[in-house]
């Protein structure tokens, strides 16, 4: 313990020395938390749309304001064809055509049929198909509507109706924030974590003090958790600020209870910094470190289910983000925050971490070279 305790010294000196790391620290992961999640919404609105009208009828006039009228679209045109309305598309102008046909309401009150033609430009697959869902939806409203008001009031009666109402579980106002700020925080501990440490070893390899170091009569795992424990106490700062953050600027405060969570990210914060020491002992330069751990954080965070469903990945990813420490971290911060889960309920994703924390640490002891 007396060792350990004077490489703790050490360490925790060599931190405070260096301003750019206690700006990391305490500066960038609140900017982050502030700034990502106004940015990172899934709502998508503002989607471009232009009308050819070949009608001109009073059901035409309806259903273009209707559509517009909805809040998630913007009349960026009303062209006379479909040609002079592709112009738009091919300047990215336009997210949508919406072609209404002549005779459209002449079809809908004597047939009782009538059709409507949508463009999307798919280049942005996501706004495509979230902009077809929203028109294809208010297009249905519009004709239940109509074909209320064609059946006449004596027949509406006779018309069966399913009523239904729903309740939106854990997230009641259907806040993207509450979804999104859990998951930013699991990212933002996990990069700062990952990175310090990997940068900490080569640190030492650079200015020539492992030398120094390798010749004294120091353990190799006493090294390594001199290593690991400031930048474990660290990461729990971090963590703790972004909770702040999270109550402060979005008024998210823990369902659950907030000490299962702590428990969470000490063992979590094991794993990463554990594979971040890992990666520093086999780099000899800091640049060598930041773009191996470059490489692991982008396949963490795009597997890590925070952009991407992990239910919608094909098998093989599957098997890869149960790997993925990111995935669990992301999993138990919003089980614990917005659902209230307890540390039951969080057994298995701890087991897992654990394991990985066990494991990493262990290779990052046996990697490193000692000279005595």
């Amino acid at each position: 313990m007396r060792t350990i305790r004077f490489l703790l010294q050490k360490e925790f000196r060599q931190i405070f020395r260096n301003r750019s790391i206690i700006a990391m620290i305490m500066v960038m992961p609140v900017m982050q938390l502030i700034i990502l999640p106004l940015a990172a919404n899934y709502e998508v609105k503002n989607i471009n749309l232009a009308v050819v009208d070949h009608d001109h009828s009073p059901y035409s006039q309806k259903i273009i304001e209707k559509v517009t009228a909805s809040g998630y679209f913007k009349l960026k045109g009303y062209d006379a064809s479909y040609e002079a309305a592709m112009p738009l598309v091919e300047a990215d102008k336009a997210d949508l055509i919406l072609e209404i046909p002549s005779g459209f309401e002449r079809d809908l009150v004597r047939e009782s049929e009538a059709r409507l033609f949508v463009a999307v430009n798919a280049i942005n697959g996501v706004k495509a198909n979230l902009g077809g869902v929203y028109i294809s939806s208010i297009i249905r409203d519009f004709n239940s509507e109509i074909a209320i008001q064609l059946a006449g009031g004596a027949a509406v009666d006779q018309v069966p109706v399913i009523v239904f109402t729903s309740s939106n579980w854990y997230n009641v106002h259907m806040n993207y924030k509450l979804y999104m700020v859990p998951g930013i925080l699991a990212i933002l501990v996990t990069m700062i974590g990952g990175f310090l440490s990997a940068l900490n070893i080569v640190k030492e390899k650079e200015v020539g003090t492992i030398e120094q170091i390798n010749v004294t009569p120091i353990k190799k795992h006493h090294f390594i958790l001199g290593k690991l424990i400031p930048f474990w106490v660290l990461g729990n700062v971090v963590f703790t600020l972004g909770l702040t953050v999270s109550y402060l600027f979005y008024g998210i405060v823990p369902e659950g209870n907030i000490l299962v969570l702590y428990l969470f990210v000490d063992v979590y914060l094991l794993a990463v910094l554990g594979l971040g020491l890992l990666v520093s002992t086999f780099c000899d330069t800091q640049q060598q470190a930041m773009f191996i751990m470059f490489f692991f954080m982008m396949i963490f965070i795009l597997m890590g289910g925070l952009f991407t469903s992990i239910d919608s990945m094909p098998d093989w990813a599957k098997t890869i983000t149960r790997f993925n420490p990111v995935r669990y971290f992301i999993e138990v911060m919003r089980m614990v925050i917005l659902k209230g889960s307890q540390l039951k309920h969080i057994t298995v994703h701890l087991a897992v971490v654990a394991a990985l924390a066990v494991v990493l640490n262990s290779l990052a002891v046996w990697n490193y070279r000692k000279t005595v």
